[in-house]
Formats: structure tokens, C-alpha cells, sequence
């Protein structure tokens, strides 16, 4: 276990009887929470960072003064918060300024009165990914759009390396239900390569890929291999910013929970069983012939207990 890592494992220790004194994620995370599953132009992106690195300024200041301290014009700062989904500056403001308040308030030297313990804690966390996930889920036409570009892809290849193998995993499996040819890539260097070319080559258009914490640098060169081969690529990852969504073709964004010694994938997954759903709404007469054979051969073969 790495340095970082086994203190992140001393400092999540469940420990009976004591109370942790943190109730919520730390409210940058709530921020960059907020600015999640959203592409954001060069602009856009400097504005969210302003905000994380300077919250309990940034929430207060006027659009004015927000965009000359970024460098951006007043437009773009308005452009940013309808991005996000928010009627305006005004209403993103609104949003930022109670987690600025509670920045302030769980400084040291100030007390929290309502205190959870550790897994209670991690449960908080995840509630604020899923909150985050829904507000995502306010524009369907999104999660929709790519459940039919990723129907009409044959193959459909599943890219998940490291840590994001089981996401990659049970969304490989439950799509075979209702996706005539579905490939899973797990292994990168040159075997992923062989496989995107080969998926490419068949006729394939789309590979759906994970990437979370830590991000491998064998999962940004299995996208750039990829592209490189006339595949798009749709990712789902935790992070708004950085090489990997600027690669991708499409980048949905679901954090993950890292109160814990390793992380928890409530959002991604819950982000994931959307993505599969949309692919069967993509084409729904081929869903439900497909799922009426594998429940026929269920029944045939006695795969489960009930």
C-alpha cells in the first residue's frame, strides 16, 4: 500500500463509539461535485478553478468582479453557469454560496454540532455524488443521444483497466443482453491496441470506456489508440477536467466516493445502469427479443435459484 494510501486507510479506520468530526465532503469536492459530467470550453474551465481555489470569495463576488478576476468576459461567465444547467450567474451563485458558508463554518476553530462517524461519513459522501449525478440527469436528451450512438456500434467495445475493471465488467455483461456484439478490453498495451483495431476493423464506431481514481496513464493511451484508429470514444470518469475527457468524444462525470481506504462506485454505477438503459430504449425491438431468449435459455438451463 502506498504512503498516501495507508494514511487515507488510518484515517477512515472505523472506530467504535467515536465520532469523526467531519459530517460532509470537503466543500471543494462539493464544487467540483457541482461542475460535474459537464464539457467545459478552455474559458469555462478556468472559471471552475477560480471558484474551487477561491470559494468563500468567489460565491460572493458579482459577475463583474468574477470575470475580470478570471480574465473572462461577462458573457462567458454566464455561458458557464447555463452549462451547468443554472438559469444564470445568479442562481450558480445561490448554489455556491451555503457550501462557501460551510467552508467558513468548518474552519479551524469553529465547532460542527452535527457530527456522523466514519461510514456514516462515506454514506454523506455518496449522497452529494448522487445528488450531483441527478442534476446530470436533468438533460436526458444527453444519456439518450449516446445510448443510441453506442446501439448502432457493432461491436461495441467496453474499455476498463486497473481499478475501473469492474465497472467495465458488469456494464460488458448486462450489455451482451441486449447488444449482439459486445467486446471487453481489460488489458491494455498492445493487446488493447490489437483489440480497438480489430473492433475498428469488424465495423465498430464507439468504445465505452472507465477511468477512476487512480487514472492510469495505460488508460489515456488506450483512448488515444483508440481515436488513432477511427474509434469515438464515450467516457465515464470522475473528473471534469484534464488529458482524459479532453480526448474523449463524449465524458460524463460521476464522482466517487474516497472517505474509505478504497474508493466506492455508487454514482458511476447508477451513471452506467442509465447508459445500458438508454441502449435499450435505442432499439427496443431487439431489447426485448434478445432479453425474451436469455430468460428462455434462464428457464431451460436452470441458471438461477428463483
Amino acid at each position: 500500500m502506498r504512503s498516501g494510501q495507508r494514511a487515507r486507510a488510518q484515517a477512515s479506520a472505523i472506530t467504535p463509539g467515536r465520532r469523526s468530526p467531519e459530517t460532509e465532503p470537503a466543500p471543494a469536492d462539493k464544487v467540483r461535485a457541482l461542475f460535474g459530467g459537464h464539457r467545459l470550453s478552455p474559458a469555462q474551465r478556468r472559471i471552475a478553478q477560480y471558484i474551487t481555489d477561491h470559494l468563500t470569495e468567489a460565491a460572493f463576488l458579482s459577475i463583474t468582479d468574477l470575470a475580470e478576476r478570471v480574465g473572462v468576459s461577462q458573457p462567458s461567465v454566464t455561458r458557464f453557469a447555463t452549462s451547468l444547467g443554472f438559469t444564470g450567474y445568479p442562481a450558480l451563485r445561490e448554489a455556491l454560496q451555503p457550501i462557501a458558508l460551510r467552508a467558513v463554518a468548518g474552519s479551524p476553530g469553529t465547532g460542527q454540532a452535527d457530527r456522523s462517524n466514519e461510514l456514516q461519513a462515506a454514506v454523506d459522501a455518496e449522497i452529494a455524488n448522487l445528488e450531483s449525478l441527478r442534476r446530470v440527469f436533468a438533460d436526458t436528451d444527453r444519456v439518450l443521444d449516446l445510448g443510441r450512438e453506442l446501439a448502432r456500434s457493432v461491436p461495441l467495445t467496453i474499455l476498463g483497466l486497473r481499478i475501473s475493471v469492474s465497472l467495465a465488467e458488469y456494464v460488458a455483461y448486462a450489455a451482451k443482453r441486449i447488444h449482439p456484439d459486445v467486446r471487453l478490453v481489460s488489458r491494455g498495451g498492445t493487446v488493447a491496441y490489437d483489440a480497438l483495431l480489430q473492433a475498428r476493423e469488424a465495423g465498430g464506431t464507439w468504445v465505452l470506456a472507465f477511468a477512476m481514481p487512480r487514472h492510469a496513464n495505460e488508460t489515456l493511451a488506450a483512448i488515444r489508440a483508440a481515436r488513432s484508429t477511427g474509434l469515438r470514444v464515450a467516457l465515464i470518469t470522475d473528473v471534469t477536467l484534464g488529458p482524459l475527457v479532453e480526448e474523449a468524444d463524449v465524458a460524463f462525470t460521476a464522482g466517487t466516493g474516497s472517505r474509505l481506504v478504497f474508493d466506492s462506485y455508487a454514482a458511476p454505477g447508477v451513471l452506467s445502469a442509465a447508459i445500458l438503459q438508454a441502449m435499450a430504449d435505442a432499439d427496443p425491438e431487439r431489447t426485448q427479443l434478445r432479453l425474451e431468449k436469455y430468460e428462455q435459455a434462464a428457464e431451460q438451463h436452470a441458471f438461477f435459484l428463483d
